[in-house]
This record gives structure tokens, C-alpha cells and sequence, in this order.
């Protein structure tokens, strides 16, 4: 047994979770197992809370071979950077269980009173004094044909995660919307070979600020339907527009629609705060919602979450977690 392994056993016997009869009792759930869910873990494992983390295996960033910009990450594959956090939160006793939350009912009234019913795909219920929903969200691609199918590769959607990697190469920006023309101008930074192709936005849509913004950049403005992506010897070669003709490019950013995985927040009654983005709980700066025991963090709260604001968003709800069992249980102590 190593000496960390030892630790967690110990810290495990003195957790606060307990059952009542009518499921397994734990100090906090966590619902989703990305960056913000294991930040969260982490954190509540090594204050010896017995928790509990619940993940469908649907990360965000799965199409990505690698995730960038995280210090002393950088370069690193998603799926090594998650199987090294599961390892982390087992070395201090925390459970991990690979299944779907699909309801929480909340149990009394105020922040002491405060307890959660969570029901298991599995047909199982377990109890938690708080809750961490860490759920993220789902990207929803544009329907033309080639972009589902190169998303991560030669397909991408953020600069910062990837434009170092293709620098230079020649863009393409595929227009969802008049907002798409920020990310036009945004990756001109990697690269002074931009086309933004208009597809489904009319050009009178965007601004005269607009088009002197992209003509400044040096981003060319090509109107028309896209039909689909050409794709040469597994490489995206090029843009096929709905009159047949194709503009060579070799990466296409797009905009997804984001789609937040708030269903269980709304099931608790939090409050949403609508963004042009999607609709996403209102929290405070530790990521609590307006529901008593129930804080949020990573992609729950923000389309811009990168990786590592994820982690920190962990970490900060697991500490202030921390702080409010620890006040709760002494309060109730000094009035029992």
C-alpha cells in the first residue's frame, strides 16, 4: 500500500456521508467527470469528503487529439489528461462510477436542511449532502457535409486551442450568423490568409464597422451557399461553394451552436441567465446557483471554458464546499 493510498483510506473512514435506509449516503456528488468535475474531486477527496463522481463519458474536447494552453499540459491528449485525473481523485478515495445522473430531488429547506436524491440510470438512488454539476455542453455542428466528420482535425472552432498548430496555413471561416465575423477577424492573428465565407449570412447583415474590420485584417468576403468540404487523401483541400466553384483551403473554422447540459439544474429550479450563447445558471464567484448545496462549474456555467478555467472552476466550488460543511456541521453542533 503507498503512503498516499494509506492516506485516503483514513481520510474515507472520517467522511461526514451516512445513509438513511433508502440509499448510499456521501458527503457531495459530482456529475460529470471532465476537467471541473475531477478539479472538484480532487479538492474534496483531500478534505477527506466522501465523494462520489458520476460521468456519462461525453468530454467536450473528445474530437481533439490534443488540448493546448493548459501550463505543463500543453500538447497533452485529452484522454491522458482525464485517465491521470481519475488516478489522482482514487488516490484519495473518491468513487468514480461511469453511468448517468437522470433526476435530483432536493430534500429539506435552507443551506443546513439541504440534501439530494440522485437517480442513477441504473435504476439506483444515492444521497448527497451537496451537489457539483459539471455537466458541460454539447457542440452542435453545422449540417454541411465534411465538417462533422474532420471536427478536431482540420475543422476547428477555437484558436487558442489549435491556431498555433495550423499557423499560416490558409483559413477558411465558415459564417453561422453576423457574430461569426469576430472569429474572422480573431484567427487573422495565425495567419494572413482568410477567407470568410458568408454561406447562409447575407452580406447587407453585417456592418459597415464589419466589413472595415475584415479588410483591414486582410480577411476576403466570399458570398454564397457553402455545399460541402473537398477532402484530398484524408486532408480538407477546399470549399465547394453551391455554384460548384471551390476555394482552396486547408483548415475551416466553424461556430458551433452550444448546446448546455442544464437539464438537471432546471429540474433543481436554479435560476438561467439567457446569453447568445445558450442559457446557463446563474452562480456566484464559487460556482454556487441559486439553489442551496448546489454549485456549478466548467462548460455548466460558460461556452468559453477553456480546460484549465474548468479546473479552476473545480477547485473553487470543492473549496467553498469544503468551508460550508465543515460551518453547517459545527453550527449544528454548537445548537444541538
Amino acid at each position: 500500500m503507498t503512503e498516499k493510498s494509506g492516506k485516503a483510506r483514513e481520510g474515507r473512514t472520517h467522511g461526514t456521508g451516512g445513509t438513511d435506509g433508502t440509499g448510499t449516503g456521501y458527503d457531495v456528488v459530482v456529475v460529470g467527470g471532465g476537467a471541473a468535475g475531477l478539479s472538484a474531486a480532487l479538492v474534496l477527496g483531500r478534505a477527506r469528503l466522501r465523494t462520489l463522481v458520476v460521468d456519462a463519458g461525453e468530454p467536450r474536447n473528445a474530437p481533439s487529439s490534443h488540448m493546448q494552453g493548459y501550463l505543463s499540459r500543453d500538447g497533452m491528449s485529452p484522454a491522458a489528461f482525464l485517465a491521470a485525473g481519475r488516478e489522482e481523485i482514487a488516490g484519495y478515495g473518491v468513487e468514480l462510477l461511469a453511468g448517468r445522473v437522470t433526476d435530483v430531488t432536493r430534500n429539506g429547506t435552507g443551506t443546513s436542511g439541504a440534501g439530494f436524491a440522485v437517480l442513477l440510470d441504473d435504476g439506483r438512488t444515492v444521497r448527497a449532502r451537496r451537489l457539483v454539476v459539471a455537466t458541460g455542453l454539447k457542440d452542435e455542428l453545422p449540417t454541411v457535409p465534411g465538417v462533422a466528420e474532420r471536427f478536431g482535425r482540420d475543422v476547428l472552432h477555437c484558436p487558442f486551442c489549435h491556431g498555433w498548430e495550423v499557423r499560416d496555413q490558409s483559413f477558411g471561416v465558415l459564417a453561422s450568423s453576423a457574430m461569426s465575423v469576430h472569429q474572422a477577424l480573431m484567427v487573422s492573428r495565425w495567419s494572413k490568409d482568410v477567407t470568410f465565407f458568408l454561406h447562409t449570412v447575407a452580406e447587407e447583415e453585417l456592418s459597415d464597422q464589419d466589413l472595415r474590420r475584415l479588410a483591414a485584417a486582410g480577411v476576403g468576403v466570399v458570398p454564397g451557399e457553402v455545399a460541402e468540404l473537398v477532402v484530398e487523401e484524408d486532408r480538407l483541400t477546399g470549399v465547394r461553394l453551391a455554384d460548384g466553384s471551390v476555394h482552396a483551403r486547408s483548415v475551416l473554422y466553424v461556430g458551433p451552436r452550444p448546446v448546455p447540459r442544464t437539464g438537471l439544474l432546471e429540474r433543481l429550479g436554479a435560476e438561467l441567465s439567457e446569453t447568445p450563447l445558450g442559457a446557463y445558471p446563474v452562480v456566484d464567484p464559487t460556482g454556487l446557483t441559486s439553489v442551496p448545496g448546489v454549485w456549478a462549474a466548467g462548460n455548466a456555467v460558460g461556452f468559453a471554458e477553456q480546460v484549465v478555467h474548468a479546473a479552476s472552476g473545480g477547485y473553487r466550488a470543492a473549496a467553498a464546499i469544503v468551508g460550508d460543511l465543515l460551518m453547517t456541521d459545527l453550527d449544528a453542533a454548537v445548537t444541538a
